[in-house]
């Protein structure tokens, strides 16, 4: 599956607009950092990634087993540390609306884990740079 976004900067500090396909959205920068705060942070991009595709792959897993969740909460908190090269993730999941057993919860924590952007963030990342 293909992906294509585009990124424009105009000379507004940080102001940053993103397009992909009909969608868009702004990203921006902290005060603190010199930015305007007026949109995400491109690490609020990246945990809400893996925070909305957790969610989303719960959804079909719980609607294909016809439990009845009425809502699945996922925080996810991203720590970088660029000195040892690192980022961990933090992932919380909670479900309203029902109790799910231990066997219910462990294959739901595999489902998480199966996301999509989980297996991305899990694997062997190569970036291609070009400049046009």
């Amino acid at each position: 599956m293909g992906i294509t976004v585009k990124a424009s900067l105009g000379k507004t500090k940080y102001y940053t607009e993103v397009i992909a396909g009909e969608n868009q959205l702004i990203t921006d920068e902290p005060v603190d950092k010199g930015g305007q705060n007026k949109g995400f942070n491109p690490f609020e991009i990246l945990a809400t990634s893996l925070a909305s595709c957790t969610a989303a792959t719960l959804r079909m897993y719980i609607d294909r087993k016809e439990w009845d969740v009425e809502k699945i909460n996922v925080e996810v908190d991203l720590e970088n540390f660029p000195l040892t090269k690192r980022a961990v993730f933090k992932r919380d999941i909670s479900f309203e609306g029902i109790h799910l057993d231990e066997e219910q919860l462990k294959r739901l924590h595999s489902i998480a884990d199966a996301c999509p952007v989980h297996r991305i963030l899990t694997n062997d990342i190569e970036i291609l740079t070009k400049f046009s």
